[in-house]
């Protein structure tokens, strides 16, 4: 008999039944040894019994390392090819993450730099404020003093040059009537 491999070792069932199988076997040889203590021609079949015995546990010993070697050295390739696909995917993998790495740094990198160049030009800017700011001088305005917000009308709207312009006036204002 010879046994299905299986992902794992042997099919259990096939294994359990050439168990069985030679369990009958020599518990018959065994009775026979008991029932046929002396009889020659019983020996010899008890005889041939246990030679066939012996010669099919030795078949399956030297057929089934044959197979398994066979399947071994397969299993051992594929593990191998397995392993080696691994191993290129994880250096590709490290590699991929090294260049990431890189890229984020060098982009922080650079936005440091954009941002420190940002914060020394606006500090510039303040001290070039500071230092015009810093030469003015300011003269209190008298209260009395007619402002652009003290000349409106008594609608609340300011007395502009246009406001100015009389309703008598032509449309154009006063300009276009001198020039006419």
């Amino acid at each position: 008999m010879r046994f299905s491999v299986v992902e794992i070792g042997y099919d259990r069932r096939q294994v359990d039944s050439c168990l069985d199988e030679l369990g009958v076997r020599l518990t018959r040889l065994a009775a026979w040894a008991e029932s046929t203590a002396g009889t020659g021609r019983e020996w010899d079949r008890i005889r041939r019994e246990a030679a066939g015995l012996c010669g099919l546990l030795r078949r399956y010993d030297v057929d089934d390392a044959v197979v398994v070697g066979r399947h071994a050295g397969e299993v051992e390739r594929e593990a191998a090819a397995i392993l080696a696909r691994a191993r290129f995917e994880l250096d590709a993998a490290r590699e991929e993450a090294r260049q990431v790495r890189e890229r984020a740094y060098a982009e922080a990198v650079q936005a440091r730099r954009e941002f420190e160049a940002a914060l020394q030009a606006r500090r510039r800017r303040e001290a070039r404020a500071d230092e015009i700011l810093g030469g003015v001088t300011v003269e209190p305005v008298p209260v009395d003093t007619p402002t652009a917000a003290a000349a409106t009308t008594g609608s609340g709207v300011p007395a502009t040059r246009g406001a100015a312009v009389g309703a008598g006036d032509p449309p154009g204002g006063r300009d276009e009537a001198r020039a006419g």
